[in-house]
């Protein structure tokens, strides 16, 4: 069903909207996954010390999906109970507070027990942002807007992984590098969580900083583009076939995500044998080239209105970008590869999420982003120890980067698939 085109003022009040709430959004996902793929960076020195094996710290690596994937379904229907100022000022407090005690594992199970405890607390902060951002933005634009979001998700690296690094050689405190690491990383947290106490409104309809009438004029921009078939009921997130499809498409996405992102650093030492310091500026590439095809890809999406190819193309880039990586060691054609697997990774995911809140709203919206999340994030589990497994058995990555080039092809595959089956309902719908 075709919608009208927005007005000059609902647009004036939407890029209001976007310069108050997206940079802060960003800077509060950039802490949160800083605080979740550090473990990287300090795996360079911390698995040495605590004499850690690459399967048991693939197994902490990931175990933080778990804690993950059991709370984030109720984490999201509390947040959109109470409200999202209260629950994401407590999700980030509680999450600084366990980063920080990061600091002082001393074994195999300290570090799995803090890994899971950091995953429950950190339980439902993705979803309830992409659930926040449906309260203020039309479908017409959330690809841009998710774009500019998720771009925490590649910067995390692209600033972290110098940060991270130099400071690995630093011995504050009396602490080891890596300790000093998860202390001065988690500290942020903390502080956003007082902040966001302060600064977000829960909707709209509370935003003092807008006046009535751009209150109204959102109201009615987003509501022009809600869809007949749009689910709403916590029944309706369950029992959805495409919800689960969505859910099996990022799971695949994620195989991606974090099968790269707690190895990469360990990857890319391997390919040049650098120092610490050479490691962290040589992770920067790949998801700075990242970073520019999120923006890019987003925002073309939203011009063209076109979604379901724009995922396609971009997973099967990442897919084609880390098999090259399995089959490589010249140090060039690997980054290049894993450049290429970024651009193909971060290009996917602001796209991918125009798809589910589209298709949801209300009960069903929290419920079923909350699952799709918590289901596709399960590969941050499988990821990580998959590939800590097979190089302990293989002694290299190369199967290991096959089977994410495998998640990504499955991902564009399945959207495919997808995109046809809601063609045809479409049409059936006249």
């Amino acid at each position: 069903m075709a919608t009208l085109p927005m007005t000059g003022d609902e647009r004036r009040v939407i890029r209001k909207v976007a310069l108050r709430l997206i940079p802060f959004l960003t800077l509060l996902y950039f802490v949160a996954f800083l605080d979740r793929v550090n473990v990287g960076f300090a795996a360079l020195t911390m698995n040495r010390d605590l004499g850690l094996s690459d399967s048991a710290y693939g197994i902490g690596a990931g175990i933080f999906f778990l804690g993950y994937f059991f709370f984030e379904v109720p984490s999201n229907l509390l947040l959109k109970k109470f409200g999202a100022r209260r629950w994401i000022a407590r999700i980030m407090l509680t999450w600084g507070v366990i980063s920080i005690a990061m600091a002082f594992v001393e074994g195999p199970a300290s570090f799995w027990a803090l890994r899971f405890a950091l995953g429950v607390a950190e339980a439902g902060f993705f979803p309830g942002m992409v659930l926040y951002l449906t309260f203020w933005f039309p479908a017409s634009v959330r690809g841009g807007m998710m774009g500019y979001f998720i771009l925490a998700n590649p910067l995390s690296s692209v600033l972290g992984a110098p940060v991270s690094t130099a400071v690995l050689n630093s011995h504050l405190w009396g602490l080891a590098g890596w300790q000093t690491m998860f202390v001065i990383e988690g500290i942020p947290a903390i502080l956003l969580g007082v902040v966001v106490f302060f600064w977000l409104s829960d909707e709209p309809a509370t935003a003092e900083w807008l006046d009535p009438k751009e209150r109204e004029l959102l109201k009615v921009a987003i509501a022009r583009e809600q869809r007949p078939d749009q689910r709403t009921s916590l029944r309706d997130a369950f029992t959805s076939k495409r919800v689960w499809l969505f859910a099996i498409i990022y799971f695949g996405l994620n195989l991606g995500v974090y099968g790269f992102g707690f190895w990469a650093p360990q990857m890319i030492k391997s390919l040049g044998n650098f120092t610490n310091a050479q490691t962290g500026l040589v992770t920067m590439l790949p998801y700075a080239c990242g970073a520019v095809a999120m923006l890019l890809w987003g925002r073309h999406s939203d011009r063209t209105g076109e979604r379901v190819g724009h995922i396609v193309i971009a997973s099967t880039l990442a897919a084609v970008g880390f098999l090259i990586g399995s089959n490589t060691d010249v140090l060039w054609i690997g980054i290049a590869a894993f450049a290429l697997g970024a651009m193909g990774i971060f290009g996917s995911l602001p796209v991918f999420w125009t798809l589910p809140t589209t298709l949801l709203t209300g009960t069903a919206a929290a419920a079923g982003i909350a699952m799709i999340n918590s289901i596709g994030t399960l590969a941050g589990y499988a990821g990580p120890v998959l590939i800590g497994r097979l190089k302990e058995t293989t002694h290299d990555y190369s199967a290991g980067l096959m089977v994410l080039a495998g998640g990504m092809a499955m991902s564009a595959a399945l959207t495919l698939i997808s995109g046809r089956a809601s063609l045809s309902a479409q049409r059936e719908r006249g």
